[in-house]
């Protein structure tokens, strides 16, 4: 009887304890973790020798001599950490090869103590991902290669849902205790349509609104140590819940802790800062700096250390994604000319800085890294 008894209360104890570990943190357990954490500054990666996701991840194009070069010019100017985007047909192609092959991204990012924030999902861009070889480039256009995940398919077949939990409760689950990552970022920009420039799915954002719980269900259902995160990105008024979207809302009250993205001048910047800090969590800007909209290092990172945000910048060295054109390159591409000034990116392809003064900043304002090699390229 005592033995029936005492399985009978292991059983609810586990049932207790699971159920825990699904919840969201609560503010003072997430700015807890915050607390634990030194003041985070990174990038957006993708080696400058892949266009995508795909291209960077998949067994025939995975290069982890220049993801060890370009993350190691990274961490000489004081980033710790970096945001990198997954891709589901990856899990369903090789499983235990994208598996083996993330773990030796994160070994050679921990060796140059960078943290990533690792992206599950990502509405933005190509509509219809396909595996093997990647297109090239198409010239003097910004990120033309790069692709939604899931597609279009993903979101509209409901068959396929189950394809989709099982990518996101194996990557989760595989690495849900791992030290070496940061966090998961659940879903970048869950409902751009992306100025139609592609075939998206007819009322996207009211299949994204149903499918982003599950999503934050499946990957707490793995209960990883490392806190979750969706980060808003559109809307005026962060500050007044009555005005969230529908897929605002759920990113505001599923995540840990709490991202954001903006392109804009430095008192857009701050004004978006503030009107998160009533959510009473830690904060991280997962995007920013894009030059020639207004959003730069100089304007936007001492805003960061300000209010001790975490600010991870789009892009670090020149490359295939050739995101150092501006997004008004999809409307006249830049191959007779180049534009006044780089959008997005801190290095050239050979690893000099684009802007030398920018890297001092950056050095300076982290306390971190090492003393420039290369002179400065205005």
């Amino acid at each position: 009887m005592r033995i029936r008894l005492l399985v009978v209360v292991m059983f609810v104890l586990g049932a207790f304890s699971a159920g825990f570990a699904q919840k969201r943190w609560t503010p003072e357990q997430a700015n807890a973790w915050y607390a634990k954490q030194p003041w985070l500054v990174g990038a957006n990666f993708i080696p400058s020798d892949a266009i995508n996701q795909l291209e960077m991840f998949q067994a025939a194009t995975f290069n982890p001599a220049i993801n060890d070069r370009e993350l190691g010019l990274a961490e000489a100017i004081g980033m710790n950490t970096m945001r990198v985007f997954l891709q589901d047909q990856l899990w369903e192609q090789d499983p235990e090869g994208f598996k083996k092959r993330l773990d030796t991204f994160l070994g050679i990012a921990a060796k140059h103590h960078i943290r990533p924030l690792l992206v599950l999902f990502d509405s933005c861009w190509e509509t219809d991902p396909k595996l093997g070889p990647q297109h090239p480039p198409i010239p003097g256009v910004h990120n033309s290669g790069w692709v939604q995940s899931p597609g279009t398919k993903g979101l509209v077949d409901k068959s396929y849902e189950p394809k989709l939990k099982a990518y996101v409760t194996g990557v989760v689950g595989a690495f849900a205790n791992d030290d070496r990552i940061l966090g998961w970022d659940v879903w970048n920009e869950p409902d751009n349509g992306n100025d139609k420039r592609f075939d998206e799915a007819p009322h996207k954002a009211d299949l994204v609104a149903g499918l982003l719980p599950k999503v934050f269900a499946w990957v707490r259902s793995a209960h990883p140590v490392q806190p979750l995160t969706s980060g808003v990105w559109t809307g005026d008024d962060w500050a007044n819940a009555s005005k969230w979207s529908a897929v605002a809302k759920i990113q505001l009250t599923e995540s840990d802790i709490i991202s954001f993205h903006n392109y804009g001048w430095p008192e857009d910047f701050e004004a978006r800062i503030q009107s998160l800090q009533p959510l009473g969590r830690p904060i991280l800007c997962t995007e920013y700096m894009a030059r020639g909209a207004g959003s730069t290092f100089d304007g936007s990172l001492p805003v960061a250390k300000k209010y001790h945000v975490g600010a991870i910048n789009w892009g670090l060295v020149a490359g295939k994604t050739q995101t150092y054109l501006p997004w008004d390159s999809w409307q006249k591409p830049y191959v007779l000319s180049q534009p006044t000034v780089w959008f997005h990116e801190v290095f050239r392809h050979d690893g000099t800085p684009y802007r030398q003064a920018e890297v001092d900043l950056i050095r300076r304002l982290t306390g971190r890294g090492t003393p420039s090699s290369h002179p400065g390229a205005e």
